[in-house]
């Protein structure tokens, strides 16, 4: 079911810029050529009645509703897939037509139950829409014979037609008895979503909807992104919100606030009530598409776990106190004083979040910056993205991604290293394996073989199944082909790079030691795959590199960002459509938290502290002096904190106990602090170490913007109250209020003003410009308007490209026969990052827990079968999970996610790091993996230690939960 604001054309728009002139029903009307008719119709204000066509797939022609009459041709052509042509005239209503539809709707009426007045899709349901607009007033056929509609037959027989309603999946019901086989949700799952598991079963009146093999939506390769349900005219998919709660009475546009997509959604509201979440087909990141988290996976927002009064306890053993807003916020003034006072300025520091909008995370750096008086910040970009800020901003010039999502449909050769769309990033994923439907080529990079290797119409023509930690290794020998067979695209270097660089880089990757054939003990990937690879993205057309943390977090992060920077402009791939270098950011926001200055090294805008021009000016605006010097990253707030020198901490939106590594480090380091300080939503792991507790707001309760990782700037509006009286910004600006530095702003759109008057790739961001375009591309300034889709067109932001060296570094983390195994860490498509939200919902059913993968060899060799409780040890730390066998994994590589605290998935983890930013090395771990029957000792320690915070908590009565 559609939205209830958007307007259905029918058939998607055409591209082209030529136009058609034409006449409908008398009137004249001009629109692009290949545009159907029944679009045409459509702009022109003329609704031709329809059931199988929505704009949201090509035209398919099956419901035999939207014929018309065209002057000069016979018969009564489908207007859904007949294109317009010049002169041509068309009529939409004529008794002959009418005739026709009548019957037409009559025979799909005779097989449909008659309980519109008690169906959830009464009021909005284009079935019976049509059948008002066609004039139906009779049904001469009864359900005396052959029907779909009742279990039994008029015999008391059982109906072998009938097929029961399927309630397996939590969001959504599938009533077969109402389905018209228009194909529209079979057509949804292959052109949308690229799952293809629906197919029509059987053939004429025997024709139905089935689930992969006439299995449940649960039990079958659906993944619940809910396209069909979108798509669906009837109440044959309803959500199950919807069948709960009834029709919505408005409906509010907002931003998704799980991954780094930044899909645009319509929140369809009672009240204050969400009934449910519609994909915007006007968003310009996910075009109508969405996946199962931002459409279902929204029912921790109300979750009866969420606290909503402010709680404070002088230490972590203590029963929390529940106090008002004012006392809370006092305290934290009072606190974060004392500490400076006895310890000196730098004893506090402050945490932004990557997923507050951008304005709350501007306001966190400027309250520690001019309000703690120290350069104490930052942001978990630290742990994801930090390496590409650096690697892109040495080579390009500017620290995000070059290209929109929409770019890769001009793209030709799609390289993935390190990345894995359908998972963790799956609206794009799905867009990508469009174009791969499409005839582009694939090259993977990834120690795993994920879906997109393998997958239905899909069958990447490379992979380069590398060992963990040589991304720089494969990166070199990529380029090593690149340079020694001669496929540099020379005039591209000379015009846009520096020749000095590039001459010091070709001479490096020319190295005999960096051929694939010297490389392959060591990287684990055959010579001539890298060769073919290589030669394939270098010549292949335009080839685009899209990359994520399997990248980033390794110790050479830094460095294989580099290397992929150098690939693009070494072949010419950057600065048009179809190329370019593409990170798939993790968090909703983390690349506007990286954006809003969150380094403790840069201002807003990626300009150092140093800088005295940029200093001059914050210090202008704000009206206080600010440090010349880089504050603490977050490993070294940890090392401060147990040496005695960092005490206070301010965390909004993060949880560092669970998503960091070493995690018994970090929980020692935030048991060192006196005043630990938690802006959160629930008692997450890292508010279980804290002294200060203030409620959160979820993205349904505040206004503000998030930038997605295409540098998509996108309003957050909200749609009901805070639950706990304020947004996040307004809690910041209390706490500044406190410390003696004033905030005073009225609303989220004046911290963008400051934002953008501030900031040079900001400076024609507004609130209204948002509101106008739907969103913007920074950067939008003098030069750009509105907006930049496309980085790096004509010279690159730096001037001249720079070519950096990437010496291939091995990690210090190393197998041996205590360790004999190397653990790497991904996400899976049902859950979150650290799970708060998604554990909170009905997505849980798809992934309870996380479990280890490991090869089937690997398993023999242990004696350990599939679903068995396997350890997990390494130099840090041991932990148990039930082992999944799986022939995905390559020998000696096991894997697993990291969404459940209990799990333990970082307390293995190691404290290896990148070299230039301090991002940790999460995909490269030494373990061994044994057979095991009881839970971890770290394990036991920690289930006892939350039951222990859980009582705590119950103690500090009377909690709003």
């Amino acid at each position: 079911m559609l939205s209830i604001v958007e307007i259905d054309r029918g058939t998607p728009a055409a591209a082209s810029t030529k136009t058609v002139s034409l006449e409908i029903d008398g009137r004249a009307i001009a629109v692009p050529e290949g545009t159907s008719v029944m679009r045409a119709a459509s702009l022109a204000g003329i609704a031709i009645p329809k059931l199988c066509a929505t704009e949201m797939l090509d035209a398919f022609g099956s419901c035999r509703l939207c014929l018309v009459e065209i002057e000069g041709r016979r018969g009564y052509p489908a207007s859904c897939t007949t294109p317009v042509t010049e002169g041509m005239k068309v009529a939409t209503q004529t008794p002959k037509l009418a005739e026709i539809r009548r019957g037409v709707m009559e025979l799909y009426i005779s097989d449909h139950p008659l309980d519109c007045l008690t169906c959830p899709a009464n009021g909005h349901c284009e079935l019976q829409d049509m059948a008002g607009v066609v004039g139906l007033r009779e049904v001469r056929y009864g359900y005396d014979g052959a029907n779909h509609v009742y279990a039994k037959q008029s015999d008391g027989s059982a109906n072998p037609l009938f097929v029961a309603k399927d309630t397996s999946t939590p969001y959504f019901t599938f009533d077969p008895s109402k389905c018209i086989v228009c194909s529209r949700c079979v057509r949804a799952c292959d052109e949308v979503q690229g799952t293809f598991a629906l197919t029509i079963q059987g053939r004429g009146f025997d024709s139905k909807v089935s689930p992969s093999q006439d299995e449940a939506f649960l039990d079958s390769e659906c993944v619940s992104c809910g396209a069909c349900v979108q798509a669906c005219p009837t109440a044959t998919l309803s959500e199950t919100t919807l069948i709960e709660r009834g029709q919505a009475e408005h409906s509010v546009t907002t931003t998704c606030a799980y991954c780094g997509v930044g899909c645009s959604f319509r929140a369809e509201m009672k009240g204050e009530e969400i009934v449910r979440m519609v994909p915007n087909v006007e968003g310009q990141a996910n075009h109508g598409h969405s996946c199962v988290k931002g459409r279902f996976a929204i029912g921790y927002a109300t979750h009866p776990d969420r606290i909503t009064t402010p709680m404070i306890r002088a230490k972590i053993s203590d029963p929390w106190k529940v106090v008002s807003w004012d006392e809370a916020i006092a305290h934290v003034a009072s606190e974060f004083k004392r500490i400076q006072a006895k310890h000196g300025k730098h004893a506090v520091g402050g945490i932004t979040s990557s997923r507050c909008t951008n304005e709350e995370t501007y306001l966190v750096q400027k309250l520690v910056r001019a309000g703690f008086g120290n350069n104490n910040v930052d942001t978990c970009a630290r742990v994801c993205h930090s390496p590409t800020g650096y690697g892109l901003k040495s080579t390009l010039g500017e620290s995000a991604g070059t290209q929109d999502f929409d770019s890769i449909e001009q793209t030709d050769v799609v390289l993935v290293i390190g990345a894995n769309p359908t998972d963790a990033h799956p609206v794009f994923g799905s867009k990508m394996k469009q174009r791969l439907r499409q005839g582009a080529k694939l090259i993977v990079v990834d120690p795993r073989r994920i879906d997109l290797v393998r997958s239905p119409h899909i069958k990447a023509d490379y992979h380069l199944k590398l060992k963990p930690g040589t991304n720089v290794a494969v990166l070199n020998t990529l380029a090593h082909v690149i340079v020694t067979e001669g496929l540099v695209k020379d005039d591209f270097v000379a015009a846009r790079c520096e020749p000095e660089a590039f001459q010091r880089w070709k001479e490096f990757v020319a190295q005999d030691k960096y051929s694939p054939e010297a490389m392959e003990a060591t990287t684990g990937v055959p010579a001539e795959l890298v060769r073919g690879a290589a030669r394939l993205y270098a010549t292949g057309g335009n080839g685009a590199i899209y990359y994520g943390l399997g990248v980033t977090e390794h110790a050479q992060g830094s460095t294989a960002v580099m290397g992929i920077a150098n690939l693009a402009m070494a072949t010419g791939n950057i600065g048009r459509e179809g190329v370019g270098v593409n990170p798939l950011r993790g968090q909703n926001n983390v690349q506007g938290s990286c954006d809003m200055g969150s380094f403790p090294h840069e201002f807003p805008g990626y300009r150092h502290v140093g800088d005295t021009a940029t200093r001059t000016l914050f210090e202008k605006a704000w009206g206080v002096p600010l440090l010349d010097e880089p504050g603490l990253r977050i490993p070294n707030m940890f090392e401060a904190a147990l040496d005695g020198t960092f005490l206070g901490l301010y965390v909004e939106g993060e949880d560092i106990a669970q998503s960091d590594p070493d995690t018994q480090h970090v929980t020692a380091a935030l048991s060192a602090m006196e005043c630990v300080v938690v802006q959160d939503l629930f008692l997450n792991e890292t508010a279980k170490y804290a002294h200060v507790f203030l409620p959160g707001s979820s993205f349904l309760e505040k206004d503000g913007t998030f930038t997605n990782a295409e540098r998509r700037i996108s309003l957050v509006r909200k749609v009901m109250k805070p639950a706990a009286g304020y947004a996040d910004w307004e809690v910041t600006q209390l706490i500044a209020r406190a410390m003696g530095y004033p905030m005073n702003y009225r609303h989220p759109s004046e911290i963008m003003d400051e934002i953008a008057a501030l900031t040079p790739t900001f400076h024609g961001v507004s609130f209204e410009k948002i509101d106008r375009l739907g969103s913007v591309q920074w950067p939008c300034n003098e030069e750009h308007p509105e907006g930049t889709p496309v980085m790096h067109v004509d010279e690159f932001v730096r001037g001249k490209g720079r070519f950096m060296l990437t010496e291939y570094v091995p990690t210090r983390e190393k197998v041996n026969a205590e360790h004999p195994l190397i653990l790497t860490t991904g996400r899976i498509l049902s859950q979150y990052n650290v799970g708060a939200q998604t554990r909170r919902t009905a997505n849980s059913m798809w992934h309870e827990e996380d479990r280890l993968e490991i090869h089937p060899h690997d398993a023999e060799e242990r004696g350990i079968k599939d679903g068995d409780w396997v350890g997990i040890s390494s130099r840090s730390g041991e932990t148990v999970l039930r082992a999944k066998v799986a022939d995905r994994m390559q020998p000696g590589v096991v894997y697993t996610t990291f969404h459940f605290p209990g799990s333990g998935a970082n307390v293995i983890t190691t404290d290896n790091s990148d070299w230039a930013t301090n991002c940790p090395e999460y995909k490269v771990t030494a373990v061994q993996v044994l057979k095991v029957n009881q839970p971890s000792s770290w394990q036991m320690r920690f289930q006892s230690f939350d039951q222990q915070q859980q009582d705590l908590l119950k103690a500090a009565e009377p909690v709003t939960r």
